[in-house]
């Protein structure tokens, strides 16, 4: 018989130690080990480090022919993009996102458009077969050619997938998994672990692309061990407001194509559907002109959007005035108020400062700092900035504004929308003049707010 014994599993790491502790001893996280039952039995440990694929001779690295990898197109613009142009054969896609976001509604839609030309099967642990029937039906996607299997055993489904030979493969979702050489419960660190292995293991043998669907925590973090983001070869997430009809798909890991890459759909009754336009959706309409708003030209891989930065500035009755960002760093903002002061003369060490970026995009780049400071600049003098205004540039602590990447294509999109205005750094500024924008470059900060005065 197989014997059995209880561990603790980093949730992070995947490192086991026989008994719990506060902190993991191997990576040295807090509250992550939890408690799963290790079954050791000679089929597991002879499966377990079996290779990937067939082992082959050592060769000199400049012998092996580099060809481009051939994609599979979606049917899905916005999920090709930021796949970096399609599925890949054998390659394996980690999607993960809130309940009820749409990965599941997008995948469907993939695999339907798919099945066109390809062998397609979806496998379901969450849903029975009717209530993905259902789905499809509201959604009116032809679906006749989708191959189904409501399963959640780990070798029933490699079973089926042998047999099927699928060109892609969908697995909703990895967390209801489970294999029947391990004892552990489904959704438990070590059943995800070996299960994922095992897919990844069966994608390279076969060349099957498999997708997985994963849950999250309440952070917003993959759930299950970090070990899992480091095998699949491609990590989506899915972000948005259940509340809202946007939702945006992001890469953060992608062998197979650039990561920070932004697909932009808008979930209808027939599903989600592509955004041709997204710098529409961060942009508000505003009647007229108002105070505590400032348009910057952001760049997500290799598309610029335009989105807004709203800022309010207020009186604060609180000794400790709040300091609060959406869609922004909070740290960088308390840098930025402390630049203002230094070399700007602007105090707001009695105000509450408010900074929010419109339409639920979260921006990461320091570019968004120029355009940070003009709407806490407009809030505090309550003037709204000149129409037509978009900026954006990054401020260091000595009050010097740098130059942000692919500020020639910031620029042209800024154009194409009919902006008039581009407060910039002076290393941005285009060699030859942009038909219908005229150029306010700045080196530094007082500098740039005296443009506006």
């Amino acid at each position: 018989m197989a014997k059995s014994r209880t561990v603790y599993v980093c949730a992070d790491c995947g490192g086991t130690t026989p008994k719990w502790q506060g902190k993991c001893p191997h990576c040295n996280a807090w509250n992550t080990l939890e408690e799963t039952v290790e079954s050791s039995t000679p089929a597991a440990s002879a499966h377990r480090y079996a290779p990937l694929a067939s082992t082959s001779p050592v060769r000199s690295l400049s012998e092996i022919e580099a060809r481009e990898t051939p994609r599979q197109p979606t049917g899905l613009e916005e999920f090709d993009r930021v796949l970096g142009g399609g599925l890949v054969a054998g390659a394996v896609v980690l999607i993960g996102g809130d309940p009820g976001i749409g990965k599941s509604t997008l995948l469907l839609q993939a695999l339907a458009s798919l099945s066109e030309t390809s062998n397609v099967l979806y496998v379901t642990g969450e849903e029975s077969a009717e209530q993905v029937a259902l789905r499809a039906r509201r959604l009116g996607l032809q679906t006749g050619n989708v191959n189904l299997l409501a399963e959640i055993r780990l070798e029933a489904i490699q079973s089926a997938v042998s047999e099927q030979k699928p060109t892609v493969a969908v697995i909703d979702s990895i967390q209801t998994l489970y294999s029947g050489e391990l004892s552990a419960a489904p959704g438990s660190v070590s059943q995800v672990r070996e299960c994922a292995a095992q897919l990844t293991r069966l994608a390279k043998q076969t060349g099957i692309a498999i997708v997985m669907i994963g849950h999250v925590t309440k952070d917003g973090a993959l759930a299950g061990p970090r070990v899992l983001e480091h095998i699949v070869d491609t990590v989506l997430y899915f972000e948005g407001d259940t509340h809202s009809s946007f939702r945006l798909v992001r890469a953060f890991k992608n062998r197979f194509g650039a990561v920070n890459e932004l697909g932009v759909f808008a979930m209808t009754d027939r599903g989600l559907r592509g955004v041709a336009n997204p710098s529409a959706l961060f942009l508000s309409q505003h009647e007229q002109q108002v105070a505590g708003s400032c348009v910057m030209a952001t760049q997500e891989g290799t598309r610029p959007l335009l989105v807004e930065i709203q800022a309010l500035v207020d009186s604060s009755h609180a000794p400790n005035p709040r300091r609060l960002t959406v869609g922004l760093e909070g740290n960088r903002l308390a840098m930025l108020l402390a630049v203002l002061h230094r070399h700007a003369g602007v105090s707001t060490f009695d105000q509450d400062v408010f900074v929010n970026a419109v339409g639920g995009v979260r921006i990461t780049e320091p570019a968004a700092d120029l355009p940070v400071l003009l709407a806490i600049m407009s809030s505090l003098r309550d003037k709204p900035l000149p129409r037509g205004l978009i900026a954006f540039g990054e401020v260091g602590l000595a009050g010097e504004i740098r130059p942000a990447p692919r500020g020639q294509e910031r620029l042209r999109e800024a154009a194409k929308l009919g902006f008039s205005i581009a407060l910039i750094p002076k290393a941005n500024a285009p060699r030859q003049p942009i038909e219908g924008l005229e150029i306010w470059a700045v080196d530094r900060l007082d500098g740039a707010l005296d443009k506006l005065r």
